[in-house]
């Protein structure tokens, strides 16, 4: 007999994916968002999305060398979306600064303080977009944001040069949800406008297997229903506070739906537990939308989950089969 029967250890049944694959398949999603982002800001919108990617590459190279891992690492991908997506997380008029400080602070800090990527508990694009908040409130706190650029063949539903953001209470113009969905006049982050776009990247992971279909779906769900039948503050709330379609279509909840709660490496490795996840998620958004004092809680929702990720994991543990006792910690093994 020619032929060697070789015994190896689980798993047998491979996949050809690889991490560098699958975080190059989501830049990929993002192309679609990216290039209405700059139709609709024009080359500003260029220009906040290369210098966050350069500084974002820049901080992951000088934290390999100092933790004298393989420079090779860097080319994973994984920096390239940190950035994407921050910048993706910042209004047009934000400075260049702002954009490289938050994406340094996202590699450095939320990455590779706790271990790198696989080990870092926060979504990082997250952290680094909370601490510019902080950091330029002047630059991320506005009330009346840029005015995009209107759809070719069509009418913005408000000419203005700077506007409120749809999820402000004091804007005076409610666009239609037409507008909401394509970015039509829709002022905010640069990935919060055009809905479709994001929905075309969100729907190829789907249809790729790169994100789990159960966390968008229950999170955009959730916020539905909530917003819906949960009362709004006070006696005079903006007409659409109780709006679930003007929820849903508004904010950042289609860019952290599909492309941060669904970060493999901070949420819940089992079905039940990204559900758990993704409800927890679509609850504190209503919660700070209607009862907080900022407008939107996408990014609050979705890094206070990741807290809670572990716990869910305990909760969620899978029984070995046979077994009235659950398998260990999956973050454990």
């Amino acid at each position: 007999m020619n032929e060697k029967l070789i015994i190896t250890s689980s798993p047998h049944l491979r996949e050809e994916d690889s991490v560098q694959r699958i975080m190059w398949s989501v830049v990929i999603a993002l192309v679609p968002a990216i290039i209405m982002s700059v139709y609709f800001f024009g080359a500003r919108a260029l220009m906040l999305i290369l210098v966050a990617i350069l500084a974002a590459e820049v901080a992951e190279v000088i934290c390999l060398k100092i933790r004298k891992k393989p420079i090779t690492a860097a080319t994973d991908g994984s920096a390239c979306i940190t950035g994407t997506l921050l910048a993706m997380c910042l209004p047009s008029s934000a400075s260049w600064y702002c954009a490289a400080v938050g994406a340094a602070f996202a590699i450095a800090i939320a990455k590779h303080t706790f271990g790198g990527l696989g080990h870092n508990v926060w979504n990082p694009a997250l952290v680094g977009r909370i601490f510019v908040q902080f950091a330029y409130p002047s630059e991320i706190t506005l009330s009346a944001w840029p005015a995009p650029r209107p759809l070719m063949g069509a009418h913005a539903f408000a000419d203005a040069t700077t506007q409120a953001s749809p999820l402000f209470k004091e804007a005076h113009v409610q666009p239609g949800y037409m507008d909401l969905f394509l970015g039509n006049g829709i002022s905010g982050s640069l990935g919060e406008t055009c809905k479709l776009a994001l929905l075309i990247g969100g729907i190829y992971l789907i249809v790729r297997k790169r994100v789990d279909w159960r966390v968008p779906l229950f999170y955009i769900g959730t916020v539905f229903a909530l917003s819906r039948f949960l009362p709004a503050r006070g006696d005079n709330p903006p007409p659409w506070s109780s709006d679930p379609l003007y929820h849903v279509l508004s904010g950042g909840l289609f860019l952290g739906a599909f492309f941060m709660a669904t970060d493999m490496v901070t949420t819940p490795v089992t079905k039940l537990g990204r559900t758990i996840f993704a409800v927890g998620c679509g609850l504190m958004v209503v919660v700070i939308r209607k009862y907080g004092g900022y407008p939107e809680g996408v990014a609050y929702s979705i890094v206070l989950m990741n807290t809670a990720t572990p716990l869910i994991d305990r909760w969620c543990r899978p029984r070995i089969y046979g077994s009235t006792t659950p398998k260990p910690s999956p973050r454990k093994q």
